[in-house]
């Protein structure tokens, strides 16, 4: 299985970009997306840019790989916060239009 991980770029040239992730420095192709400013975020997969995405987007992937971390870790099941995008939107949590 491949996971896109989403990261923020730095610095850019032709045909890639050094990304933040995780406290590190990735060097990221971007021949899929095109080259993007400082300040993009992208979703990587493979240490290859498939998609540009907005700094909200990116903060729901970091939440649920976070809450994915955790319970691998065994850690507190405890994850809805990082979920909220999802709980909100669920049918459950849905109003019916009066």
């Amino acid at each position: 299985m491949c996971m896109g991980l989403p990261m923020q770029v730095a610095e850019s040239g032709a045909g890639y970009a050094l990304c933040n992730y995780q406290g590190g420095v990735r060097r990221i192709d971007t021949m899929l997306v095109g080259d993007q400013p400082p300040g993009t975020w992208l979703l990587v997969f493979i240490d290859a840019a498939r998609e540009v995405i907005d700094a909200q987007e990116a903060q729901k992937i970091t939440d649920a790989l976070s809450a994915l971390d955790a319970v691998m870790a065994g850690g507190p099941a405890d994850i809805d916060h990082l979920f909220a995008d999802i709980i909100e939107n669920s049918a459950a949590n849905r109003k019916e239009p009066t």
